[in-house]
């Protein structure tokens, strides 16, 4: 925009120029006449101002390539530069970082599966003289040059790779594809800053499956925590057990039965293990003398379990009695 105003600017000055000669040519027609070849070479001055440019201006992060005759002469920028109308043509180069969107590609892994990749390209030409001239002669057009390139480099790097290996090596692979674009750009006077995989998108059913495959492994843990747990208690009852007399387990297995006789409609059956465990209880006379004198010691503890058992008893039998009269009833 600033190069256009300042074109113009010279236009108009030059026009106001020719104005004013005009007027003087026709008060001074003879005088003019004796200068007709100063008036048409300033015609052809003016004409030259408004078809080439004489002056371009640069601005800081650009260069501008100028060729002679179609061979390279200068680099010049930034700021303003001068260009020989007719002999010299030039081509800007912009040195600012450029950002390039790889179009989406449907990559085929290692493994026969279809992904579709997303990349990005940040490259910029280098400030050196040379490199501006080589961004200009030795490729027609980079940004485009390096967005086949890298599409091209995609399908072979990740064609080599298992699914697997290309969600857990992004950077490899992003490392790997910068590294090939700087080989083949090495001559372009350019510097790639980073290639970078923006996307990787899988097929749904490898999703899902992978989904359920983390969940199987989530189960798994949660069963094998589950039985350590229930292995930890069994291991504290049995040590708990362990020093247990056949007094204190018979108590227990009281206390059981009674507990299960709370509830409604339930039935107790005794088992014959109880009936001799009674027996021991309620020092009958069929054990032998030598069996009650050496019985005799616990005949207080014996008297009490004997007491327990025969409430116990009896309770049952009331109970039993009170439903078999509802019923009835």
């Amino acid at each position: 925009m600033a190069h256009a105003n300042l074109k113009y600017l010279i236009f108009l000055v030059m026009l106001v120029v020719v104005v004013v000669l005009a007027g003087l040519a026709i008060m001074y027609q003879d005088e003019l006449l004796k200068n007709a070849f100063g008036i048409l070479a300033l015609g052809i001055f003016l004409f030259i101002i408004y078809k080439y440019d004489l002056v371009i201006q640069l601005l800081d992060y650009e260069r501008a390539v100028v060729y002679r005759f179609g061979k390279v002469n200068r680099v010049g920028g930034p700021g303003w530069v001068i260009i020989i109308p007719i002999m010299e043509s030039f081509h800007k180069v912009d040195l600012r970082v450029k950002t390039f969107d790889v179009p989406k590609q449907e990559v085929v892994t290692k493994d026969g599966v279809e992904v579709i990749i997303d990349a990005i390209i940040y490259l910029k030409v280098k400030k050196d003289n040379q490199s501006v001239v080589n961004s200009v002669i030795e490729v027609e057009d980079y940004s485009k040059a390096a967005q086949l390139f890298v599409t091209s480099s995609l399908r072979d790097v990740i064609g080599s790779m298992s699914l697997s290996d290309v969600i857990s090596n992004i950077e490899i692979i992003n490392a790997k594809i910068k590294e090939n674009l700087e080989h083949i750009s090495k001559d372009w006077g350019l510097n790639v800053e980073s290639v970078e995989l923006s996307d990787v998108q899988l097929p749904e059913a490898i999703v899902t499956a992978m989904h359920e495959e983390k969940a199987a492994v989530q189960q798994k843990l949660a069963r094998m925590e589950k039985a350590l747990a229930h292995k930890a208690e069994i291991e504290a009852v049995k040590e708990a057990t362990a020093h247990l007399d056949d007094k204190a387990l018979a108590y227990y297995y009281i206390r059981a039965i009674e507990n299960m006789s709370k509830n409604k409609g339930s039935k107790i059956f005794f088992p014959a293990e109880f009936s001799r465990l009674a027996e021991s209880f309620s020092g009958s006379d069929m054990m032998t003398g030598k069996n009650k004198a050496s019985a005799a010691p616990s005949s207080g503890k014996n008297a009490y379990y004997k007491e327990m058992l025969k409430s116990y008893i009896d309770s049952s039998v009331k109970k039993a009695k009170v439903k078999s009269k509802g019923k009835k009833n």
